[in-house]
């Protein structure tokens, strides 16, 4: 299968490197990034050892083509690039799969192409870049994968098969709107706690918003676990977003909420996506993994306290003035 990846951060490099390595023609549009990855492969640094693939290089979607698959891996704050981006890639079979963050990623593409050609995907992974071309995956999780306009059909399947055949422990689901608010649950709660760091987290807990120094560091999942009123915090959004989801129709138990939580020990000193962006001084997802969904669970009239709070500390951690330049 010819693939297009799109957006060869973390998420992107490991499931395409993996998709090259099985034998599929896998072409990564890359930026910045480019020159490391046609010189010397895509490195993935894995618990069981490190293995590289060597996936077709471009700096261009033309240089690609139509293809059979597009997997999109950008980070949502360059969506805006993929009305550039998409059309050079697209022919009229070709299957556009978003493994993005958030809320909302489906809709912006199909308003960019027939919702039949769109699917999304939830990846529940533990990854990072360490360097240009270089993965480090702590935990290589799962992938739920699911049609935008309905079931899962026949194309669900074999893109199941084909991430099965390449080592991506991958499932189905008919129910794809109910699998992007179970991974909101993780998201709102982690990426935004180790975020704010533990000053901000205090100031949460007391109901105090002040600024935080924008020095003050980002934690990993596992601190969030360590300490009982952070980890109840943690809890508490969580439950938050799961009450969200059930009255939008998107039905969760909420012992999810502690399942997450044991699930989560098993990544140990993990730091989700929207810390590691804080740090480096980089755009985070803030729209599409708590303002979006937050003002869903507004309009849903479900009581959000604790996002409430996340969400007005948030503002306050990012408009602090940078006491370094990462």
């Amino acid at each position: 299968m010819k693939i297009a990846v799109v957006g060869c951060g973390a998420l992107g490099s490991y499931y395409g490197a993996c998709l090259a390595r099985a034998g599929q023609e896998t072409h990564f549009l890359l930026r910045s990034d480019l020159a490391a990855v046609r010189e010397r492969g895509v490195r993935i640094l894995a618990g069981a050892g490190e293995w590289t693939a060597h996936p077709h290089c471009a700096g261009e979607p033309d240089q690609i083509g139509p293809s059979e698959l597009v997997l999109i891996g950008l980070k949502t704050t360059a969506n805006h690039t993929l009305a550039r981006v998409l059309p050079p890639l697209l022919g009229p079979g070709t299957a556009v799969l978003t493994l993005q963050n958030g809320w909302g990623n489906e809709v912006l593409l199909a308003q960019l192409m027939p919702a039949t050609q769109v699917l999304g995907g939830l990846a529940y992974v533990s990854l990072n870049r360490v360097a240009p071309g270089v993965i480090r995956c702590q935990d290589a999780g799962s992938v739920v994968l699911g049609e935008w306009a309905g079931a899962a059909t026949e194309r669900t399947q074999r893109l199941v098969d084909l991430f099965n055949a390449a080592g991506i422990v991958t499932t189905a689901t008919d129910r794809l709107g109910q699998q992007r608010w179970k991974k909101l649950v993780w998201n709102v709660a982690f990426n935004g706690l180790t975020t704010l760091g533990a000053n901000g987290i205090e100031n949460v807990l007391a109901g105090r918003f002040d600024q935080t120094p924008h020095h003050d560091p980002v934690l990993t999942a596992d601190r969030l676990l360590e300490e009982p009123r952070w980890r109840r915090l943690t809890a508490e959004l969580m439950l938050e977003v799961i009450r969200t989801a059930t009255a939008l129709g998107h039905e969760l138990p909420e012992s999810l909420a502690e399942e997450e939580l044991v699930r989560t020990r098993i990544m140990g000193a993990y730091k989700p996506s929207t810390a590691v962006d804080f740090e480096l001084g980089r755009l985070m997802e803030i729209e599409s993994i708590f303002a979006d969904p937050h003002r869903r669970a507004q309009a849903a009239g479900v009581a959000t306290p604790r996002w409430d709070a996340l969400l007005r500390q948030l503002s306050k951690r990012l408009t602090a003035p940078r006491a370094f330049q990462p």
